[in-house]
């Protein structure tokens, strides 16, 4: 039997590091059974009975080749990187201006994981540093087996009202592979409400006792169109929870939290939300004559993703109303007004951008009474994110096959809204976030590269290392 050498102080203080480290994030991770692994890094550090790096010594005792080194720095590189990614901190880029001014369209991002606690992967198996797909082959980035139930580590904070969270987009779970905006649930509506206007006759004989059944008819026509139509929409593809595209919004309301919206200002649980400094609205502006030239938008800063292709619709932060108000050839200024339907698509609730609510927003425990005119809000967070079936006939709700009145929900949501509040595809179209959603807070602005100007005159120098807070 292979006797064990006697270790250095150097190699006894390596691994009661390494024995402590581990201990400790077995404890912060709650699953005792990794415990097991600790004989491992012994071995590893005193006894050497396995021979752990045997692939690097070569037969004739030379010194290993340079591939093999690589190779070596190259694993150790992604495993490092694959471990920071769960439980420290990842890289995100902002593609959207829904939040400017507060982020802008090209910074990029450090999202800490610990804030809100990191979230355990659910595809353990994935390439680190891509999100769903590798960019050149097409091909998933993850393998959806074998797959993790989710479970939250301990973190710094509570997710509040007003923090900025990058969240995994909540309706991304079946995603058309060519048509990703608008999600596939809107797309589907959308479809079946045309097909049905072009063929009256799909109606035919058709009666519906409640709205949910009605919206089910419609669903089904679309949703049987996209998957018969691959050539416009693509193969149709499902996305677990954290291999959905990640979103940046502000959270406005909580869990357990009431919230409503009243020509434009949100109230929470009755009382005004603050309106940040940067919290812009679209405005039509119409002048003498003059042309609104490109000194304007860059003396105003405005990015070309948030100039309007039709008529002078601007997005602007009080502070610019103000000054622009004082240039002498802009004749009035006007808010935009949209009336387009919104979340949850019902006749019960004619609510939409900019007068929106009151909505509940659900709360881990709590209990809710279903009625046939509330179910549309409840009905992905009942079957999408905590699992049940859902159907309704006679006027009877059924979760599970099992007729209810109530529902008690499984976890924590959000309401998610962008501070570019007339630019911004947020939980007012498409709903709730839930907790399992949920990526971390964004601390950092390490790189901010402008779009709309080529190198070097891109690089936005006075952004590079500013920290995102709240306001």
């Amino acid at each position: 039997m292979k006797k064990i050498k006697k270790p250095s102080t150097s190699v006894i203080i390596k691994f009661s590091l390494a024995a402590l480290t581990y201990i400790l994030t077995v404890i912060w991770i709650g699953n005792y059974w990794f415990l097991l692994g600790l004989p491992i890094i012994f071995d590893v550090y005193i006894s050497k009975f396995v021979p752990w790096n045997f692939w690097k010594k070569p037969k004739n005792g030379k010194k290993p080749s340079a591939w093999v080194e690589w190779v070596d720095a190259l694993v150790f590189a992604l495993v490092a990187v694959y471990i920071i990614n769960i439980f420290l901190f990842q890289n995100y880029k902002i593609p959207t201006s829904s939040l400017e001014k507060t982020m802008l369209v090209g910074d990029h991002l450090f999202v800490s994981k610990v804030s809100f606690g990191p979230r355990m992967p659910i595809t353990p198996i994935a390439f680190p540093l891509v999100q769903n797909t590798f960019p050149i082959f097409n091909t998933k980035s993850y393998t959806e087996k074998p797959t993790w139930k989710y479970k939250r580590l301990k973190g710094l904070s509570e997710l509040k009202r007003e923090d900025i969270v990058v969240f995994n987009f909540p309706t991304q779970d079946t995603v058309p592979f060519r048509v990703t905006n608008p999600d596939y649930y809107k797309t589907i509506l959308e479809q079946g409400e045309y097909l049905l206007s072009q063929n009256p006759n799909l109606l035919k004989d058709k009666v519906f006792q409640t709205e949910f059944e009605q919206r089910q008819f419609i669903n089904n026509i679309g949703r049987k169109f996209v998957y018969d139509n691959p050539q416009d929409f693509g193969e149709v593809l499902y996305r677990p929870v954290d291999r959905r595209d990640n979103y940046v919004k502000r959270c406005v309301a909580i869990a357990g939290d009431t919230l409503e919206i009243r020509n434009n200002q949100v109230f929470i649980n009755g009382v005004a939300s603050p309106n940040h400094e940067n919290m812009q609205h679209n405005y039509r502006i119409i002048t003498d004559g003059n042309e609104i030239n490109q000194r304007f938008f860059e003396k105003f800063g405005i990015a070309k993703a948030d100039r309007s292709s039709y008529g002078n619709n601007i997005p602007l932060t009080q502070k610019m109303l103000e000054e622009i108000k004082k240039i002498t050839f802009i004749k009035s200024i006007k808010i935009e007004q949209e009336f387009r339907p919104v979340f949850p698509y019902s006749i019960h609730y004619k609510w939409n951008r900019d007068n929106y609510g009151p909505l509940w927003i659900p709360k881990a425990g709590a209990t809710v009474d279903l009625t046939l005119e509330n179910i549309l809000i409840y009905e992905r967070i009942i079957t999408s994110y905590e699992g049940n079936s859902l159907s309704v006939k006679d006027s009877t709700i059924f979760i599970n096959g099992a007729p209810v009145e109530q529902y008690t929900f499984k976890m924590n949501y959000y309401f998610m809204m962008g501070d570019n509040r007339h630019n911004s595809a947020d939980s007012r179209y498409w709903g709730f976030v839930p907790e399992d959603h949920i990526v971390g807070r964004p601390i950092l602005v390490w790189l901010s590269l402008d779009a709309d100007k080529k190198f070097p005159a891109s690089i936005r120098w006075k952004r590079f290392f500013k920290m995102v807070n709240k306001d």
